[in-house]
């Protein structure tokens, strides 16, 4: 009984995330983007719309990347799906038992995630990958509600600027008080309430492609998610 108000939230936030209208130049480019297509999606409809959170509204693990990509989410209209980033990510996922397979082309092609969610700092498309600051303090809610509602004991972010944006959300709540955690990867900080923050290299083609995250890195880290939300 206790887990349908909990989905009804999830998914009443998800619709709310989806209309949002907030950042005029996020939602300009998005639609942009989707009008003009790139040449080996000319055939699809491109999603064009803040792409919502995904995963399991009773999630313990809450995953944080930056921002959808163009021809990524804001085509599929899901994060981390049709794009290399999400190919790697859930690979990883697949491989600790986080996810019922490896592989993320498109809002029905049968992925779910278990015991794990994923939001983003951003949930537009911004040109060049780079939201605003203002961007971000606009779509801060929807990360905050977020957290609100899953009963998470590890975030994981993905790269500095999700971790920034993870830490500035638990100091307000007082789980970190005193000096600021440092990100890195596999880096680990207890919260007040004994709840922990997981860093973790974003998987862009910028990180993977030279070796900085392999996915050996990206395994052991979130198997230390799965380990940590356990205890």
């Amino acid at each position: 009984m206790k887990t349908k108000p909990s989905h009804r939230a999830w998914t009443a936030l998800d619709a709310e995330i989806v209309a949002c209208e907030r950042c005029p130049r996020l939602r300009q480019y998005c639609l942009q983007v989707a009008a003009a297509k790139k040449a080996a999606h000319l055939s699809e409809d491109y999603w064009g719309r803040p792409a919502p959170n995904f995963g399991d509204p009773r999630a313990t693990i809450l995953i944080i990347g930056l921002a959808p990509a163009a021809h990524g989410a804001n085509r599929t209209g899901r994060l981390f799906t049709g794009d290399k980033s999400g190919d790697y990510l859930y690979r990883a996922l697949h491989a600790v038992g986080l996810a019922n397979q490896p592989t993320a082309v498109s809002r029905d092609d049968g992925l779910k995630l278990i015991d794990c969610a994923i939001t983003d700092v951003c949930h537009c498309a911004p040109p060049a990958n780079k939201p605003t600051p203002t961007e971000i303090a606009n779509c801060r809610e929807w990360m905050t509600r977020t957290i609100d509602i899953l009963p998470v004991r590890v975030f994981v972010p993905l790269g500095l600027i999700a971790w920034q944006a993870v830490v500035r959300d638990l100091q307000t709540r007082g789980l970190i008080t005193g000096k600021q955690p440092k990100f890195g990867h596999a880096a680990v900080a207890k919260l007040a309430d004994d709840r922990h923050l997981l860093g973790c290299y974003h998987p862009s083609q910028r990180n993977t492609f030279t070796g900085r995250l392999t996915h050996a890195m990206l395994v052991d880290v979130f198997r230390t998610a799965k380990k940590l939300a356990s205890s």
